[in-house]
């Protein structure tokens, strides 16, 4: 019996393997041998993803911040694994794991490099940090062999960029790093007595119509611009309520003070912190809004789609691969409060049947494009195309 191929997947933290690739490794264990990197950190996380997915972790100190000293020591040990495990692929996710796993994986002769870029946080920086990130970018796909955004729209940035070539670049499938889970991402599943309890428990009535944001709550999601939005929106409407889900990152990317203070303190603003299952809050809401200053593949956004919710979302790569406007939500401008008042009070004002038809049509289409076993198999498809290539000998480039 032919042995199986070593394939390592490596993200910066370990929320990132729930996040960005729950149940993928699985999958990938019927075909490969499969071995996650992540940092020790998030304990919880990691226990419950190596729990699930009962995989191999190996745990690697990385940081998502800027750190030199704390960065090489992490190079030197990604580089000793992979020199000791021999890996036919590593596949990284996220921007430092990217470059550090990129560059040591290439330095210890590993054949086949891939990265898959979900987001790029550059875009939002300015001067001297833009430039060096910039340039970090690019040591990153010059050290892989393939390079994955997971949008069309995040491929048009990058070669708009000159981060990489066309040679280097593809989307697999019709984006997204995992795709949803269409059976378990299902309204019916949400029961009558289960979401009047939880509307209980959070103080929302039937006469309530109930806006959703669940994500980070940062700046970088449109979270100041939604605050504000909101309070117009209930000044006009008093039945109107903004459920948050999702917890803060002060340090990285605050929201401003008063979007802070406005979340403690206003009656119908209500913050629910992260929540493992965000299924019977889509169940008790009407519409997600989602108005991030940029992304790679939101999964929120299918998450919505797939319970049958209609989304107001900015028009950046992703998410506007996911909603047609006027069809399955609304696409508004990014950083625009204005026109988050207006198509939240379209939202607001719409006949019951027609934001229900909207909320069909929304499923029907992730159903179509994004069914997370879909997504698996052009993956698994693109590691065997890579395979089935002449490959290189496994040997240091130093």
């Amino acid at each position: 019996m032919t042995s199986k191929k070593k394939l390592i997947r490596v993200t910066t933290v370990p929320s990132s393997l729930i996040g960005l690739l729950s149940g993928q490794l699985t999958f990938m264990k019927r075909y490969y041998e499969v071995i996650g990197i992540t940092s020790p950190n998030e304990y919880d996380f990691l226990k419950k993803f190596t729990d699930a997915e009962e995989i191999e972790v190996i745990p690697v100190e990385m940081t998502r911040k800027i750190t030199p000293l704390k960065d090489f020591l992490a190079l030197i040990r990604l580089y000793k694994i992979f020199r000791s495990e021999k890996p036919f692929i590593v596949h990284s996710h996220t921007p430092k794991a990217g470059t550090l796993s990129m560059l040591a994986a290439k330095l210890a002769g590993v054949p086949h490099r891939l990265h898959t870029i979900a987001g790029l946080p550059l875009l939002e920086a300015k001067g001297l940090k833009r430039i060096l990130l910039n340039q970090v970018e690019k040591i990153t796909y010059a050290c892989a062999t393939k390079i994955y955004p997971n949008s069309f729209g995040l491929k048009d940035i990058i070669l708009e960029e000159k981060f990489t070539n066309t040679n280097k670049i593809k989307v697999i499938g019709n984006g997204s790093s995992n795709g949803i889970d269409t059976s378990f991402f299902e309204s019916d599943l949400i029961s009558s007595q289960e979401k009047n309890a939880l509307k209980q428990h959070l103080g929302l009535t039937n006469k309530d119509f109930v806006f959703v944001f669940i994500g980070r709550l940062v700046t970088d999601k449109g979270i100041n611009e939604l605050i504000k939005a909101f309070v117009e929106i209930n000044k006009r409407h008093p039945h109107t309520k903004l459920l948050l889900v999702g917890g803060y990152e002060t340090v990285l990317d605050p929201i401003s003070a008063y979007s802070m203070e406005t979340i403690k303190t206003h009656k119908n603003i209500v913050p629910v912190g992260w929540q493992d299952d965000v299924r019977p809050y889509f169940a008790i809401s009407h519409a997600l809004v989602f108005p991030s200053y940029r992304e790679g593949f939101p999964n929120v956004v299918l998450q919505a789609g797939a319970m049958k919710l209609p989304c107001i979302v900015s028009n950046i790569n992703g998410c506007n691969e996911i909603i047609s406007d006027n069809v399955n939500g609304f696409i508004i401008p990014v950083k625009n409060t204005e026109s988050l008042i207006i198509h939240m009070e379209r939202l607001y004002a719409m006949n019951p049947e027609d934001l229900h038809i909207m909320g069909e049509k929304s499923r029907e289409m992730i159903i179509s494009k994004f069914e997370r076993k879909f997504v698996w198999d052009c993956l698994l498809n693109e590691y065997q195309q890579i395979e089935n290539k002449l490959e290189p000998n496994f040997k240091t480039t130093i």
